[in-house]
């Protein structure tokens, strides 16, 4: 279902950016996928901000932590208790990067370092209970990890979220979709060898599209890097692109909804 009030614990529920210039981030976004910013003017909210798509929160926005940083896309997954994910994740080896916080009353998350080197965060909602649109043109579909380790990605996660692996073999390589109960909810591969040894392991965000050639040749325009052209997969044609500021992300067009 695309409209969502609410997401089961263990799923990716949110994505947001964290920009180097986050206004060339808005008119990127915007142009591409049809986004309009809502910012927070609450000096207490740090310039964060969310994407609304017809009027639905679709992901949010905000600048770099810290200076040096890197704009990337992050990935927020459901929880009903975000102090006890925080301990799974200490208890499992990783490493808490932003104890568990409340956001004004929107909701509490916590940040973390797994052992294989991707971040990602933890979400127990309040009033904002995660996306309110997935799944089609315009919003995120899929969160996929890139791993380093997989072995190590795969037992790590599993104990935090009660992720289940399954294994599939795509021509000839090995994916990993992650389930809740019978439900995939998220990938895992291996990182590809012809990536630069310094590149860490990482989540990417998905975001589904009308007609995927069309969404690349306007980022292109607006300034995207092509990293990888149009390839096939069963769920559909990707791309994955980086952004004017170096944030990386993929579009897919769906064959079907999710």
């Amino acid at each position: 279902m695309s409209q969502r009030s609410g997401f089961d614990p263990g799923v990716p529920c949110w994505v947001d950016l964290s920009s180097t210039d986050v206004p060339a981030s808005v008119r990127f976004y915007g142009e591409i996928f049809g986004w309009q910013a809502d910012m927070n003017p609450d000096p207490a909210a740090r310039g964060y901000g969310q994407f609304r798509l017809n009027g639905r929160k679709v992901a949010g926005i905000g600048p770099i932590q810290a200076p040096g940083m890197p704009t990337v896309w992050n990935t927020y997954v459901a929880t009903e208790d975000a102090a006890m994910a925080a301990d799974r994740v200490k208890n499992s080896g990783g490493t808490i990067i932003m104890e568990p916080t409340p956001i004004f009353d929107a909701g509490t998350m916590a940040a973390f370092q797994a052992p294989d080197g991707s971040y990602a965060s933890v979400w127990q909602p309040g009033e904002h209970l995660g996306a309110e649109l997935v799944n089609e043109p315009g919003a995120f579909c899929w969160n996929e990890l890139v791993t380093r380790d997989p072995a190590e990605a795969r037992r790590f996660y599993s104990a935090v979220f009660s992720w289940t692996p399954a294994d599939l073999e795509l021509d000839g390589a090995t994916y990993t979709e992650l389930r809740v109960g019978e439900k995939s909810i998220a990938g895992m591969m291996p990182m590809p060898a012809d990536l630069p040894p310094e590149t860490p392991s990482y989540w990417m965000t998905y975001f589904a599209v009308a007609d995927l050639d069309t969404t690349v040749g306007a980022a292109e325009r607006a300034g995207a890097t092509v990293m990888v052209g149009r390839m096939d997969a069963p769920e559909g044609p990707f791309a994955m692109l980086t952004d004017p500021q170096g944030g990386a992300f993929s579009v897919i067009q769906l064959n079907e909804s999710r």
